[in-house]
C-alpha cells in the first residue's frame, strides 16, 4: 500500500468490514481514501494495545500526521492510538464512538448474556434488530452469523466475566464525532456526554437515523459531513477508486440489508 493518502480508515471487525464500504467508495470520489486492517485468529488474546502497537509499526515509517477514522471498535482503536501518538495524527473521525469508548456493540451482547436468561443465538438474534432495524429472514441468519464470528475475532476485552472500560476524554488534535439517533449503542445521551470533551475546532453531528450502521445506510449524507470536516485539513486530493467491492453488503432505499455472497 502507498503511503500516500489522505485519509486512513481503520477495520479491526473482518465479518463486518463491508458495512464500511459504501461509504468508502462514496469519499473516494473525493479523496485519496486507504484501509489499515487488524486480523485476530481466534487462538490469540484480545488486545487493544496490540492493535495499536501494530497501527503505529505501519505509521512509523509515514513522513506526514494522517487523518485517522474508524466505526465502533475500529473507531475506539484510533481514539487510543491518537492518545498515545498524537504527533502522528492529524485529525481523527469517529463513527458510532461513545464519550466510554468501550461501550461497543459487544458490551451490549455481554449485558444481555448476563441479565438475560438467553442463549447466544437469540441474543444475537435480539442484536441484529438493535443494530440493523427489521431485516428479512434470510439476511438476518447472515448477519447472525457475521456478529458471531465478529465475538470471536473483533480485539474487544469484554466477555460473560467481566465488562471492560476504557479511560474517557478527548484529543489534541481536531476531531470528528458522529452518531445516529437510532442508535441503541451509543444513544444519544452518551454522544452528547462527548460535548464537554470538544474543542472548539471538533464538531459532533447525528444522523437522523440508521441504528448503529448509519454510515451503511446513509453513506452520502455522513460522507458530506466527514468531507466537510477534513476539508480543513486535506489539499491537494485526487480521486481514487481502488477500494475492493466483491462480496460488499450494499444498502436500499427501504432499509434492508443487501448480503453479498
Amino acid at each position: 500500500m502507498s503511503n500516500q493518502f489522505d485519509v486512513l480508515w481503520l477495520n479491526a471487525s473482518q465479518s463486518l468490514k463491508g458495512f464500511d464500504l459504501p461509504l468508502l467508495q462514496y469519499l473516494s470520489k473525493h479523496l485519496l481514501i486507504a484501509r489499515w486492517e487488524y486480523y485476530q485468529t481466534k487462538d490469540e488474546a484480545s488486545s487493544i494495545d496490540t492493535a495499536v502497537t501494530m497501527l503505529y509499526d505501519f505509521l512509523k515509517s509515514h513522513d506526514r500526521p494522517v487523518n485517522l477514522a474508524g466505526h465502533g471498535m475500529s473507531g475506539a482503536i484510533a481514539l487510543m492510538f491518537a492518545r498515545r501518538y498524537p504527533q502522528r495524527v492529524r485529525s481523527l473521525a469517529l463513527l458510532a464512538v461513545g464519550s466510554q469508548p468501550a461501550n461497543t456493540w459487544h458490551a451490549h451482547y455481554y449485558q444481555q448474556r448476563t441479565l438475560l436468561p438467553l442463549s447466544r443465538e437469540q441474543v444475537l438474534l435480539n442484536n441484529v434488530g438493535m443494530l440493523f432495524g427489521n431485516q428479512p429472514p434470510h439476511t438476518t441468519q447472515k448477519l447472525m452469523a457475521a456478529l458471531d464470528r465478529d465475538l470471536d475475532e473483533s480485539p474487544t476485552l469484554h466477555s460473560l466475566l467481566r465488562l471492560v472500560n476504557f479511560p474517557k476524554g478527548g484529543v489534541v488534535m481536531p476531531m470528528f464525532v458522529c452518531g445516529s439517533k437510532t442508535d441503541p449503542v451509543v444513544s444519544p445521551p452518551e454522544l452528547y456526554d462527548w460535548r464537554h470533551l470538544l474543542k472548539s475546532e471538533d464538531t459532533l453531528w447525528e444522523c437522523a437515523k440508521g441504528y448503529h450502521f448509519f454510515h451503511y445506510f446513509y453513506p452520502q449524507q455522513v460522507g458530506d459531513q466527514l468531507l466537510s470536516f477534513w476539508q480543513r485539513f486535506t489539499q491537494d486530493s485526487e480521486p481514487k477508486t481502488n477500494i475492493k467491492t466483491s462480496q460488499a453488503n450494499t444498502p436500499s432505499s427501504d432499509g434492508t440489508v443487501r448480503m453479498g455472497k
